[in-house]
């Protein structure tokens, strides 16, 4: 993506709201390398064994927003946070697949960023942190948000503060809160 302006990518993705298919052709491109390396962060967090592939979530991704194209999307962070939005949908959807295989045995884990110490080995369990990130999207949707957009949309503090309207410093006092907060959620189930 930053061989292309941001400015161009938002006018990609508005003319692609719009139904310009050129637009569309020009932007998927830049789109499938940034959602590749958004998920490939996300990815390396993960067990080692994890069964989901960097490519299958991309690709899912991909054509779940590909079916999006009547969202009027506002700009580039919009389309982004969308997109985190979306793989978390999957990894939930995913993981939810493997524990009903498994009979409600071995739920899926995924490792948190250093910044996120959510139990003493850095491992928490998917679904019950979508569990708790719902839990605080009723509490605080804005810390919500950016847990998700950090997390799994892989958004700088300064990308999500000009997504949200809001300072960088506001979007790192909200994650130092919604850290704690998710940590205490977890480490009590």
């Amino acid at each position: 993506m930053e061989s292309e302006p941001q400015e161009e990518i938002t006018q990609l993705l508005l003319a692609w709201g719009k139904g310009d298919q050129e637009a569309f052709d020009r932007l998927m491109p830049f789109v499938y390398s940034e959602l590749r390396r958004l998920a490939h962060a996300y990815m390396r967090r993960q067990r080692s064994d994890h069964t989901l592939q960097t490519t299958a979530l991309v690709n899912e991704a991909y054509m779940r927003l590909i079916d999006s194209s009547q969202v009027r999307w506002q700009d580039r962070n919009h389309f982004f946070a969308m997109s985190a939005r979306l793989m978390r949908r999957i990894l939930v959807d995913f993981a939810r697949a493997k524990n009903a295989q498994k009979r409600g045995g071995g739920d899926q884990k995924v490792t948190f960023d250093e910044e996120l110490p959510v139990s003493d080995s850095k491992q928490a369990d998917l679904l019950a942190l979508d569990e708790a990130l719902t839990r605080l999207a009723e509490l605080d949707e804005r810390q919500s948000r950016i847990v998700e957009l950090k997390y799994f949309g892989g958004l700088t503090e300064e990308e999500i503060a000009e997504y949200l309207e809001i300072s960088p410093r506001t979007v790192r006092r909200d994650w130092s809160v919604a850290r704690a907060w998710l940590y205490r959620e977890i480490a009590g189930e």
